[in-house]
């Protein structure tokens, strides 16, 4: 998935760099403030959880405000923690220290095992492990290493190889491509059954998906090309398998997933009562089917969705048991808004348990009896948390405040712990019991607001406008300091505008665009047409047409700016980042000069450059729709480009293996063929969050460039 927000943690300042007036270093300074508690884990006990700060894992109780207890060993072990999960009784640990990353996601790491106060280092004959996890009797450990699975039983420290064909580029077991890691948010393919006898996983053949090469420089004398399995709109996916072997015998047997094998396996698991179940969704992505496997090869679909267009993503909680029969599904199609539906495995649907024009953005936790959720119930801007049983009577509102919410709950919902705030309001982490009480605040980032009350920074202020052809958008407006409306001020907008995605939200956030607000500036964020949490309808409108209807909104939101008394119509700005940088490009050439600026950070440029689970599900294959994929693509529209009256600044770095460096090339040498002036900026080995060190450099050259050309 392109990148939705791209996020900073702490301060963040590129090494060895200075700059004559650092405005971003002070807007990152503000965000180091904004206080969380990170890592959340609940423990089995319901009374107790688990954070991992300054390199430590700590204890706390959920009712009592006390100290956190370390649960490393004394002296602290010389481990850097990337990561930790505990075994199922709660009495071992198995830590990951140190991280080596393959893509944006996916990582290799040493890993340790944490018991009786000592510390185990596992794994020591893997030369590149990754994603272990526990068994669920918690006597094995399995993990990947060099495309293959293994199973590492702890008490005999003996290690099993269930897969033995796993090769760079061709096959991968227990693990994900490139593209399912991205889209799909999973790298981790394999699952234990319930009793820990038997192990599911995946098998990926990308042997013909198409290599793409992304050079590297790394300050060498010679380059290299960092060649990996991508497949582009269109072109070839990985052929998946699912396969299950008996950890008892060793055998393995491939489960049958229909004859169609250009198809996707987003999710596998097991029953509770130990089943072996799967995802299945065709290549369109608008038939999604859950398959439940019986004993002797029977299979039964216990789901399935159908749409015109395409069935919204599926994630981990797209279907959440209940119990042994009974499941919860997530989804739009019924209604046109996602709600919460329950499902038996034997009867089919039983009850709808939400319903309003409103939607469900997460289960939370659910005890069998009642389930918890976040909506957008209050706002299409808000979230907050709700109650409700099974058969959709006696819903409760847990959370109290008008902003946004995320949970984190205590198995059985006997506490959770809420992390709140809205445009005004930054971070405020409370521990609440059943009904909602407060119990104790665990950060309220009280420091951060009182300094933003001292020096009266600007919030975000909310509004709705109709565009020309009738179309109601939310946005936001960030006013300067001293605004007085008497005066006219340049205004840049800042917008991401993806199928789905939600830039206007109630939230307190921070970023280099509120840097201009100290230098008399106006920032605007207008979500348009295909954006999400408005149903079904609103966010389906830019379907087979990307960047058309998106282009029209954000043109729109600059003309109702130009129109405001307060406003300077001639000095008018456009940014964004991805899927942003898309969309600030088309405008930069289709605003006939009403930009006076644009900024596009990683951009696609044709959504030909970009991968097949993103791109198809929302614009068809190129094979059956061509003119969606060229008829807006801002390579085809170069010629356009006002640059006497718009400066236009691409940004993108070379290792970007997400959208490829190669989007900016052909963008530049359509510009340059068309005899068009713009500017550029390149970070060497830089990936599509400009990681790992141009995070604030960027920032301060976006801004730079923003003072000076707008």
């Amino acid at each position: 998935m392109i990148n939705k927000l791209i996020i900073l943690s702490g301060l963040l300042l590129a090494t060895g760099t200075a700059y004559a007036q650092n405005e971003y270093a002070e807007i990152a300074r503000l965000r180091g403030m904004n206080e969380t508690v990170r890592g959340i884990r609940p423990m089995a006990d319901g009374e107790h959880y688990t954070t991992l700060e300054n390199n430590d894992i700590l204890r706390y109780s959920y009712a009592t405000d006390a100290p956190g207890e370390s649960l490393l060993p004394s002296p602290a072990p010389n481990l850097v923690i990337s990561d930790y999960a505990f075994s199922p009784d709660e009495r071992t640990i198995l830590v990951a220290s140190g991280r080596k990353p393959i893509y944006r996601h996916s990582y290799t790491t040493a890993y340790s095992l944490i018991r009786d106060n000592r510390v185990q280092p596992v794994l020591r004959q893997a030369e590149a492990p990754r994603d272990a996890s526990f068994s669920p009797d918690g006597r094995q450990i399995a993990y990947s290493d060099g495309n293959d699975l293994y199973v590492y039983d702890i008490a005999a420290q003996t290690t099993r190889r269930i897969t033995d064909d796993g090769a760079w580029n061709q096959v991968i077991n227990g693990t994900t491509d490139w593209v399912y890691e991205e889209e799909f948010g999973i790298t981790q393919a394999y699952a234990f059954s319930p009793d820990s006898r038997r192990i599911a996983y995946l098998r990926f053949d990308e042997s013909e998906v198409p290599l793409m090469e992304m050079m590297r420089f790394d300050g060498k004398l010679y380059n290299h090309a960092y060649s990996f399995k991508y497949p582009k709109a269109g072109e070839r996916n990985s052929v998946v398998q699912l396969w299950v072997a008996d950890l008892q015998t060793g055998a393995k047997e491939r489960i049958d997933t229909g004859p169609e094998t250009d198809q996707y396996i987003p999710r596998i698991g097991w029953t509770p009562d130990g089943r072996p179940w799967f995802y299945r969704l065709n290549r369109r992505q608008n038939t999604f089917e859950m398959i439940v496997c019986e004993p002797h090869g029977a299979q039964r679909t216990v789901y399935e969705e159908r749409a015109r267009q395409y069935v919204e993503r599926v994630d981990d909680k797209t279907v959440t048991f209940v119990d042994k029969d009974r499941f919860l599904v997530r989804q739009e199609s019924h209604t046109g808004f996602m709600h919460l539906y329950l499902y038996s495995l034997r009867r089919g649907i039983l009850e709808q348990v939400t319903k309003g024009d409103w939607e469900v953005t997460e289960v939370v936790g659910c005890d069998g009896k009642r389930v918890w959720y976040l909506s957008t119930e209050t706002s299409p801007l808000r979230r907050n948390l709700y109650s409700i049983r099974l058969d959709g009577k006696d819903k409760r509102r847990l959370t109290a405040g008008e902003g946004y919410y995320t949970v984190a709950p205590a198995p059985g919902m006997r506490y959770f712990i809420t992390a709140f705030s809205n445009a005004s309001t930054p971070n405020l982490t409370e521990v609440c019991d059943a009904e909602g009480r407060v119990v104790r605040t665990l950060a309220d980032s009280r420091k951060l607001r009182d300094e933003l009350a001292a020096s009266k920074r600007p919030a975000k202020e909310f509004f709705t406008f109709t565009t020309e052809r009738g179309d109601t958008l939310n946005a936001y407006i960030v006013k300067p300091r001293g605004f007085d409306p008497s005066q006219r001020y340049p205004v840049l907008l800042t917008q991401y505008s993806g199928p789905g995605s939600q830039s206007v939200r109630d939230r307190w956030s921070l970023d280099w665009e509120d840097a201009l607000a100290d230098k008399g500036y106006i920032v605007v964020c207008a979500d348009g047409r295909g954006t999400g949490f408005r149903g079904e309808k609103f966010k389906k409108l830019t379907y087979g047409r990307l960047g058309a209807l998106e282009v029209e909104d954000q043109i729109s939101t600059a003309r109702h700016m130009a129109a405001q008394p307060y406003v300077d119509p001639a000095r008018i700005g456009i940014y964004g980042w991805s899927y942003g940088g898309f969309m600030a490009l088309s405008c930069a050439m289709k605003g006939h000069g009403l930009f006076r600026m644009a900024i596009a950070v990683a951009p696609v440029t044709s959504w030909r450059y970009y991968d097949t689970i993103y791109t198809e599900i929302y614009n068809n294959l190129p094979q059956y729709n061509a003119a969606g994929y060229d008829d807006n693509s801002p390579i085809n529209f170069a010629r356009m480009l006002d640059d006497k009256r718009t400066r236009l600044l691409i940004i993108h770095g070379t290792a970007d293996d997400n959208v490829h460096f190669q989007n900016t090339v052909e963008m530049t040498r359509a510009l340059n063929r068309a005899g068009k002036q713009y500017d550029m900026m390149v970070y060497p080995d830089q990936n599509h969050s400009m990681l790992p060190d141009a995070t604030a450099h960027i920032r301060q050259k976006m801004i730079d460039y923003t003072l000076k050309n707008l």
